[in-house]
């Protein structure tokens, strides 16, 4: 038994982090602390007010059963494990980054005698040069791809190699050293030249490509010579790309942050050598009660513990909370002295603001965004519910059921609430009780499962509870139920529902022979819904993703080898003596087809288990 006041009074005065749990012993926030003791000691206070975040503490308070602590030996290590925990349970009181987005890089293995260029999506201590990060993959590749065309850098691992050069040296992309056709200088210098092209100085390139033009041109070479021109186009583009945007030529990264009442963004201008490469905005969720200083430290702190590269400095928009810590984290990440500093002149602080203005832009670009698909998801399932008559439909639960031949059966349950998915709803189910194609008895099991898990939870099939964000998302029934099929499908929901005690609207999603949502089998007729409604498009909508879901769920328990053969049915064969038949036999008919003799030729495989398979298959027929 938790008792508080016997809790508070262990505290030690010590730095470390504390984890706020629920009744069901839920991570519900994570914090850290320079003294442990006073920290904790103060979300108690009769005000329940830290440090500004009055309404969000008073939340957690009101859910929160017992607390733990972890003692560290500085605030910094408490730092990173506070990181460490919010990136693993994610809790509900913690404002969160919802991107996590992992950014592309430019790599020339400089350390190799003929250095690759590559793409990566991280940083290693290889003694490659980086350059990045990239907006978007998209960007990388036309880098590549332009780079490609004028340094003809070898991009593959084909060094050395006995084998012809591959398809890159012919198409004039590659100058296959791995044949040998290049000398070791010259390679040497084309690669002192990319590293200059990446590195922003794009006028060597172009003064190389016009001379070659200009060649190509004289000696009538005119599709040379327009090949040449497109050429310095795309290096131009590129370049007028990377505007100047500070005389400092260093990396550095410009962060502001823009709120309203629920929601906020962060925005990051990525500066590279003085140049500005790119930008990206970030969404920060559950947000409420925190201020702009407070969602700015938490983005610093979560977005830098997961991203490779960490620039020298980090301009913000205003102060925040313990820039001395964070900048000692971040140096000790980077290996290097990193800044944090608020620019209150010049360049700097222009650059400052032109980020505050990108998010407040982006901020309320986004409101009016959700406002029109929130008009739309609300319309598309008001049209819905009055195809069926029906007066509400707040929750829709869909299911659809995988298989290959009866094999691995699963099911998938997806969730729209309000006409929007709600993933955090979504569940998969390992179908335990059938085996062989039978998807209306995979479908009893799964709806049985379902609606058991909710009643076991407390709640009563004839009342719809009221709904919070603590509650169980079983212990919420569906105001309709659609199933992948017609009527055999819906006729084994109704039945699972009335041996329940369940009155809930069931709909089977009916396709056409094109296996496209065609319409609604719905109280023994189809219905037919005007495919140009929102209401048939979110029913699209509803059954593409439980279908997806349900095929992701069986293509992932197939990748981690939950595979099954014919092979598993015979005693004495597992997982390594099949391979071992396949390895020597190549496929099942010449399994089929061979002897005792030669199957017993195999090393894993005993004569009385060749005789198992030869019997097993009917004497090799």
């Amino acid at each position: 038994m938790f008792n508080l006041t016997e809790e508070l009074n262990k505290l030690p005065k010590l730095p470390g982090v504390y984890i706020m749990r629920d009744e069901q012993d839920g991570v519900i926030y994570v914090g850290k602390a320079k003294n442990l003791r006073s920290r904790i000691r103060s979300y108690f206070h009769a005000s329940g007010a830290v440090d500004g975040r009055g309404p969000q503490i008073a939340r957690m308070l009101s859910v929160c059963a017992r607390f733990e602590y972890i003692v560290t030996d500085s605030e910094l290590e408490a730092l990173v494990l506070e990181n460490n925990l919010i990136k693993e349970h994610a809790p509900r009181y913690n404002t969160l980054l919802k991107d996590g987005k992992t950014y592309p890089y430019i790599k020339v293995t400089v350390k190799e005698k003929y250095p690759r260029l590559l793409f990566s999506r991280e940083i290693k201590k290889d003694g490659s040069r980086y350059y990045g990060p990239y907006v978007s993959a998209a960007a990388v590749k036309e880098v590549l791809e332009l780079a490609a065309k004028i340094f003809q850098l070898r991009r593959c691992k084909r060094f050395p190699s006995d084998a012809r050069a591959c398809l890159n040296y012919h198409i004039g992309m590659c100058m296959a050293p791995c044949q040998g056709h290049v000398h070791k200088a010259d390679y040497d210098e084309r690669v002192r030249a990319l590293l200059d092209f990446l590195g922003g100085n794009m006028q060597a390139v172009l003064k190389e490509l016009k001379e070659k033009m200009t060649t190509a041109a004289q000696d009538l070479d005119f599709e040379a010579a327009a090949q040449l021109r497109d050429l310095m186009g795309s290096v131009k583009s590129i370049g007028e790309r990377q505007k100047a945007s500070d005389t400092s030529a260093e990396d550095k990264d410009v962060i502001a942050v823009a709120t309203d009442a629920d929601s906020a963004v962060v925005q990051v201008f990525f500066i590279r050598e003085g140049k500005l490469i790119g930008r990206e905005h970030f969404y920060m969720t559950q947000v409420t009660g925190s201020t702009t200083a407070q969602i700015l430290g938490d983005f610093i702190k979560q977005f830098y513990a997961g991203t490779p590269f960490i620039p020298r400095e980090m301009l913000i928009s205003e102060e925040i909370p313990e820039i001395d810590i964070l900048e000692e984290w971040l140096s000790g990440r980077r290996q290097g002295r990193v800044h944090i500093t608020v620019p209150k002149i010049g360049d700097k602080e222009k650059l400052a603001a032109l980020a505050a203005k990108n998010a407040a832009m982006t901020l309320e670009k986004d409101k009016e965004r959700l406002t029109r698909e929130a008009r739309r998801t609300s319309l598309a399932a008001d049209e819905l519910a009055s195809c069926l008559g029906l007066s509400n439909l707040s929750r829709i639960e869909a299911y659809d059921i995988s298989n290959i031949s009866g094999f691995l059966n699963v099911g998938s349950m997806v969730v729209f609430e309000s006409g929007k998915p709600k993933r955090s709803d979504y569940r998969k189910f390992k179908i335990k009780s059938v085996d062989g194609p039978d998807d209306y008895a995979c479908m009893k099991e799964l709806l049985t499962r379902r609606l058991k898990h909710g009643l076991s939870a407390g709640a009563d099939a004839h009342i719809r509870p009221q709904y919070n964000e603590h509650t169980d998302s079983f212990s919420v029934w569906p105001d309709l139920i659609l199933v992948d099929g017609g009527r055999g499908q819906t006729g084994v929901v109704l039945r699972v529902l009335s041996e329940l005690g369940f009155s809930i609207p069931v709909c089977g999603m009916v396709k056409d022979d094109k296996h496209k949502t065609r319409g609604l089998f719905y109280a023994g007729q189809e219905l037919k819904i005007n495919k140009n409604s929102e209401g048939f498009r979110l029913l699209t909508r509803i059954q593409d993703e439980a279908h997806r879901f349900a095929v992701e769920y069986h293509r992932t328990l197939r990748q981690k080898g939950q595979v099954r053969s014919v092979l598993d049915d015979i005693p004495g064969v597992g997982p390594a003596r099949r391979r071992a038949l396949m390895r020597r036999f190549g496929s099942l008919d010449d399994i089929k087809a061979a002897t005792v003799e030669e199957l017993s030729a195999i090393p894993e495989i005993p004569w009385r288990v060749a005789e198992e398979i030869y019997g097993f298959f009917g004497s090799g027929q």
